[in-house]
């Protein structure tokens, strides 16, 4: 098993008087042998619990669609252990293929204009998933199982793991790691990268804010609450120290921070510090021409 591809998934129980075991017409012509792949095609029918880990190729990839419909948000359904369910595919522009095979059949898949994009266990959402009003810039960035909220536009430079995404209208040009989301009105700034769960051994799920910027090449491994800034090159972990000025100056970690709205986070020019600052007001307007 490649890959599943579910055209509208649906929460809750089966209709009454569907038959799930017989193909709609509509997936009759689908079905059957692709001899240039090395594929067959099948009509599959599955009931998941969401609560429990996935249990095959198929419940993995339902689970990735129904983040992509907008179905369920991220870090709501269990997802342990799906790497290892989800194998290592030759995505082409024809569709999946088994990576020995692929080698095998490369000069016939050339003459067929068959060619490669990646090798992955992950595909392209969009290869499966376009959900309304979105503008991505490179489809390559964008994996299956990202929520990718009405609105978003992701510029070139944007990526967006699986069970991660944006809640809203937002401006993504820099990485929204996986377990991820980004509240309304929020901008992740070119090169910028918000730290996910999957690298390091971390496990906080970081949260980014409504009317919140993260500047170009900033990083945060933290929280950042509703109108915050990150200026610019800045780079927030849970353990960097940071100097609270204000009424009551003094010197924390970063995580004692965490999702307190109305920051901004910068570096002293003279020092190096890190240091932190009370913001008034709501933070950021996107500009609303750059967004479907």
């Amino acid at each position: 098993m490649l890959d599943t591809w579910y055209p509208d998934p649906k929460l809750g129980p089966i209709p009454r008087g569907t038959d799930p075991h017989i193909a709609p017409a509509a997936f009759e012509d689908a079905i059957g042998a692709d001899p240039r792949r090395n594929v067959r095609l099948d009509f599959v029918t599955i009931d998941i619990d969401l609560d429990a880990p996935p249990a095959s190729t198929s419940d993995a990839y339902l689970r990735l669609h129904l983040l992509s419909h907008l179905l369920v948000a991220p870090n709501t359904i269990n997802l342990d252990g799906i790497f290892a369910l989800l194998p290592i595919v030759a995505w082409t522009n024809a569709g999946p293929v088994h990576p020995t095979d692929f080698e095998k059949l490369r000069p016939s898949l050339q003459r067929a204009g068959i060619a490669a994009h990646s090798f992955d266990r992950f595909p392209r959402m969009i290869d499966y998933v376009v959900p309304p009003r979105i503008r991505i810039a490179d489809t390559a960035r964008v994996r299956l199982g990202a929520y990718v909220s009405p609105g978003t536009t992701i510029m070139h430079e944007g990526y967006v793991n699986f069970n991660a995404g944006t809640l809203g209208v937002s401006m993504v040009e820099g990485r929204i790691s996986q377990g991820v989301v980004v509240g309304d009105g929020s901008d992740i700034g070119g090169g910028a990268s918000i730290m996910g769960t999957l690298s390091g051994g971390g496990t906080q799920r970081v949260v980014i804010g409504e009317r919140v910027l993260l500047g170009a090449n900033s990083g945060v491994g933290i929280s950042i609450g509703d109108d915050s800034v990150v200026e610019a090159g800045l780079y927030v972990t849970a353990g960097t120290k940071v100097n609270v000025l204000g009424n009551d100056p003094r010197t924390v970690k970063a995580i004692e921070l965490s999702g307190v709205p109305g920051l901004l986070f910068r570096r002293n020019s003279l020092t190096g510090a890190v240091e932190v600052v009370a913001r008034a007001g709501e933070g950021i307007h996107l500009n609303p021409e750059l967004h479907p």
